[in-house]
Parts: structure tokens; C-alpha cells; sequence
């Protein structure tokens, strides 16, 4: 059975911590996910959610949004086949089968936070948001959190994010809008007032393609 990426204690794991980056670059980054404390696959992270790694150098909190995941063998000669079993019967009869695969994905930067010092110099605290590109992406081999909830509504407070993710060019840019609003909106409770300004924000990046702009709202419910 293969080690895992972290060498700490199941128990000592934050909730959220869910994968770690194996490759990065300045618009985006690949994270494997981490293994679950059960016998089953790792948990795949919905198409369009939010997640957040951090830029050691910097201190920066890089925001990203999942625009494509797999499970695939750790083996790239042998494909994974058919067995016809159920996930419980794997679990009796196949149980090497979880070792042997992998979920990873790719993540779409979208802007970040700066890290400030306290009152009185007390350790940093979260600073300005910035919708565009940070400086640097996360480093390899760190940590990727999902975002919480307080995250997500301050950091799309402001409707600029939409313009970064209109940018977005090795994904299915119109259907990932919709799925990062999608959820936003759930988060947000269904918010209506906020999906106006977003949908008349984006009317104005799309420069009135009303067509296109039907087929992303259109996905968007509570």
C-alpha cells in the first residue's frame, strides 16, 4: 500500500484538508487527493467548488476553483477493468483495489488574500481580497483546503471574480461558471438580490450575449 503524501495522524487532519498540490503553475494547480480514513475512494470535489492552498513565500491564501477531477489507477500500464461488485463487496473481496487508484484534480486560480499583522503585532490575520492572479501559485506539496462558507461569500462579495473565470481556457468555461455560481447561490442561501449584480455583471463581460447568458443563469438555482 502506498504512503501517504502527509506524514501525520488521521485524527490530527483538519476537516477541510482534503488534497495535497503535485503540480502547480501561475493559473492553476493538480492536487491529489488525500486517503480517506475508510476503506473507500478519496472524496472527489464537485465540479466548480471552491478550494485554497497557501503561497509559503508570501503568506498569501490562493483561491481556486475545481474546473476538472478523475480517478484513475496509480499504474498508468494497467486500465482499471469491470468487476461487476458493489462498493461493499469490494471492500470484502478487492480491498487492494483503493491502493491502487488515485483521485486527483485540476484547480483554476482566481485570485487571493494577502496576510496582515495584528493588533499590537498578535500574529497575522486575513487581509485584502484581489480578483486577479497572485504573484506566485501555491508551492508543490502543499496543502489544499475546501473553502468555508464565510470564505466564499467574502471573497464573491465583489462580482470581479467573474471576469478571471471568464479567462479560463482548458475547461468548459461557461458550464464551470455556472456550476462556482450554483454553489455560491446555495451558500449564499438563494440570495436573489446578489444574483442580479452577478448576472448583470456578467451581462456586461459577455457584452450583451443574451444566449449566453440564459444558458449560464439558466443553471443557477436554489
Amino acid at each position: 500500500m502506498p504512503s501517504p503524501l502527509v506524514e501525520f495522524s488521521l485524527d490530527e487532519r483538519h476537516p477541510h484538508h482534503i488534497a495535497e498540490v503535485i503540480e502547480t503553475s501561475t493559473t492553476g494547480f493538480l492536487a491529489q487527493c488525500l486517503e480517506p480514513e475508510e476503506l473507500t475512494f478519496p472524496i472527489m470535489p464537485a465540479f466548480g467548488s471552491w478550494v485554497k492552498a497557501t503561497d509559503e513565500d508570501s503568506g498569501n491564501t490562493i483561491f481556486a476553483v475545481v474546473s476538472y477531477a478523475t480517478t484513475m489507477p496509480i499504474d498508468s500500464i494497467h486500465r482499471a477493468r469491470a468487476l461487476g461488485l458493489s462498493l461493499g463487496e469490494l471492500r470484502e473481496q478487492q480491498p487492494q483495489i483503493f491502493a491502487m487508484l488515485t483521485t486527483e484534480f485540476q484547480a483554476a486560480i482566481v485570485g487571493f488574500q494577502t496576510q496582515e499583522s495584528g493588533p499590537n503585532g498578535r500574529g497575522p490575520i486575513p487581509g485584502r481580497v484581489f480578483h486577479y492572479l497572485p504573484p506566485r501559485p501555491p508551492q508543490i506539496h502543499q496543502a489544499v483546503f475546501q473553502c468555508d462558507r464565510q470564505e466564499v461569500m467574502e471573497f464573491t462579495n465583489s462580482p470581479d471574480f467573474l471576469r478571471i473565470l471568464l479567462q479560463i481556457t482548458d475547461a468548459p468555461v461557461d458550464a464551470l461558471i455556472a456550476a462556482a455560481l450554483r454553489e455560491i447561490y446555495l451558500l449564499r442561501q438563494g440570495d436573489r438580490a446578489w444574483l442580479v449584480t452577478v448576472g448583470r455583471h456578467l451581462s456586461l463581460l459577455l457584452k450583451d450575449d443574451y444566449d449566453r447568458l440564459r444558458h449560464i443563469l439558466g443553471q443557477v438555482h436554489f
